[in-house]
């Protein structure tokens, strides 16, 4: 199915031919300025900037290009207003021809692939090996999954990494310890013979991996045994390796459980932890130091930077290996870097990580770049984002200081979900298992729309009450007026509604219309800017507008069968579109509310 041509593209080439036609000898690009106005339609702003260059009189430059437009089929209406600007309003017939075109569109409402697609790698979704996942891990997860969903919606080649924290000093410390007690070991063994869930072996491993650390930060010579217990992970001891070998796998079962539930794909192939790049570690080294990019200071292989300075006023290094020969994140991250670029080709690579990261990633690209491996043909970019706070603004952290796990978070939101969908089902029209099932995908919902509608670089409170709302911007709003719209096409028949252009359109009508063919710009500046929540905005408006136009313009009882067709084909193509979106954001729309 081809693309459509938006009314706000059409309308833009219209003027630039026009300022073309009126400018002829400016060597610039006239960019008319578009966009939305309540004034009229569409609101053009660039011809006093144009005019300015020219030396020209605004408003007669802006006559003369109102005099080349042709107006009729698309265009009702241009005038000049103000010291320049241009008012257009659209015909009532191309909004309903445009909305007619996307909605033949089954699979894409018309919007067009990018134009240049390459092949980008998403590291999102980072949880640590024999840790429990916390509401720290909730951001990467939910905001990775959307741009994701976005890039490849857009003909991107996405390859998903999830860079799984599991190697590492924790571990020898780990290995050891459990070495040093195999009681404990044998307790976790007998839960595991009833058949444990993920859950239960992690929580187990969790409280282990505690323990170790208690001991480790008071025992020097338990440090002692562990580190060295590191070395010989590293160096492939048979019977380490297999222990950590468990360990992970237990901690795999257990990520794929609370993924599961937030309702992401997570697929074993792209879970590449730091273990995955532990044979390039020593080559990434070599080809540092040999370039010269990297220096050894005090025993240590170090990059240094002239504008990244401690306290103290010295120079802070990114340490690539320690005086002890233990490789740091550095050495991991630049081997990931290498691979991405040279194995998996990547055009490029987008780190969804906590701002508080920010540093020690702008030191990994810069010393990337001065090996060469990041150039003018790949680009790496961090999409940091804040932290989520508490009703109080704080940190979000349990009664007892504890932070917060993400299973317990979510099935709150679930619970919280599942009493809202239970007390709005008056007429008991749902069962029990519907409920559930609605409540899941309500809470659930409402837990990743609270998250992606913020711009990711900001704190935001977690406020469940607020979440779960069935008033204000929250994704409940939203996924009941899809379940408005299906319940009313379901009251029409099950025939696909027809669009009628000759109808005179209302201002709601035409409101929510215009709306609706702007989908294709939006995702296209979503995608590319890797901003979710310009998606989640613009769903908002659109079921806001929806709402007004429910409240203003009756459908089944509409005052010609032509007018009730074409509303209930407004109502679908409104559907289809925050059903579109929605999936965009990883949120389900229940057909049923």
């Amino acid at each position: 199915m081809a693309s459509v041509t938006s009314l706000t593209a059409n309308v833009h080439q219209r003027l630039a031919d026009a300022l073309t036609a009126a400018l002829p000898a400016a060597d610039t690009v006239a960019d008319p300025l578009l966009r939305r106005s309540d004034r009229a339609d569409f609101q053009a702003n660039g011809i006093l900037a144009l005019a300015k260059k020219a030396k020209a009189n605004p408003r007669e430059l802006a006559a003369v290009v109102v005099g080349q437009v042709v107006t009729g089929d698309v265009i009702k209406d241009i005038e000049v207003s103000g010291p320049g600007f241009l008012n257009i309003t659209i015909t009532d017939k191309a909004i309903v021809e445009n909305l007619a075109a996307r909605a033949a569109d089954e699979e894409r409402l018309g919007v067009p692939y990018a134009e240049n697609p390459g092949t980008t790698v998403v590291d999102y979704a980072q949880p640590n090996v024999a840790k429990e996942m916390h509401v720290g891990h909730l951001r990467s997860a939910v905001i990775g999954d959307s741009v994701v969903k976005l890039l490849e919606f857009s003909g991107e080649n996405v390859i998903r990494r999830h860079h799984i924290g599991d190697w590492g000093t924790q571990f020898g410390m780990l290995i050891q310890y459990l070495d040093e007690h195999p009681h404990e070991l044998d307790h976790k063994a007998d839960t595991e013979d009833t058949a444990a869930s993920g859950a239960e072996a992690m929580s187990n491993l969790d409280r282990l991996y505690k323990t170790a650390r208690k001991l480790f930060d008071s025992d020097e010579e338990f440090k002692t045994r562990a580190r060295r217990r590191v070395v010989e992970l590293q160096a492939g001891d048979p019977r380490t390796l297999a222990m950590w070998q468990k360990f992970v796998d237990e901690s795999k079962i257990y990520f794929f459980s609370v993924f599961e539930k937030l309702d992401m794909e997570i697929r074993d192939p792209d879970i590449v932890g730091e273990s995955g790049y532990n044979d390039m570690l020593d080559e990434t080294c070599r080809l540092l130091e040999e370039s010269g990019v990297a220096v050894r200071s005090e025993g240590a292989l170090c990059v240094f930077f002239d504008d990244i300075k401690g306290p103290d006023g010295n120079l802070v290094p990114l340490i690539v290996k320690k005086s002890d020969g233990g490789y740091g994140y550095a050495a991991t991250d630049l081997s990931a870097i290498r691979d991405r670029v040279f194995n998996l080709k990547a055009n490029t690579i987008t780190y969804v990580v906590d701002a508080r990261q920010s540093l020690h990633f702008k030191m990994v690209f810069e010393t990337a770049r001065r090996a060469g491996w990041l150039n003018g043909d790949v680009e790496a970019h961090q999409l940091a984002f804040g932290t989520v706070l508490g009703k109080d603004g704080k940190p979000f952290k349990t009664r007892e200081g504890e932070t917060v796990r993400l299973v317990d978070l979510l099935d709150e939101a679930i619970e919280r979900a599942t009493a809202v969908v239970r007390e709005k089902d008056t007429q008991n029209q749902l069962s029990e298992e519907e409920i559930a099932e609605r409540g899941a995908q309500v809470g659930i919902g409402a837990v990743k729309y609270a998250d992606l509608s913020t711009s990711a670089n900001r704190d935001y409170k977690f406020d469940l009450d607020q979440m779960v709302s069935l008033n204000g911007d929250t994704s409940v709003y939203l996924q009941y007026a899809y379940a408005r719209i299906q319940s009313i096409l379901r009251k029409a028949g099950d025939a696909r509604p027809a669009a009628h252009a000759e109808l005179e359109l209302t201002e709601a009508e035409r409101a929510l219309g215009l709306h609706v063919d702007g989908f294709a710009e939006m995702i296209a500046d979503a995608a590319g800017e890797y901003a979710p929540h310009k998606l989640a905005a613009y769903l908002y408006q659109l079921a806001s507008l929806y709402t007004t136009f429910y409240d203003k313009c009756p459908v089944l009882k509409a005052d010609t069968p032509a007018q009730v067709e074409n509303r209930l084909f407004l109502c679908d193509v409104t559907a289809r579109t925050l059903h579109q979106g929605m999936a965009l954001l990883g949120i389900r729309t229940p057909e049923r509310l």
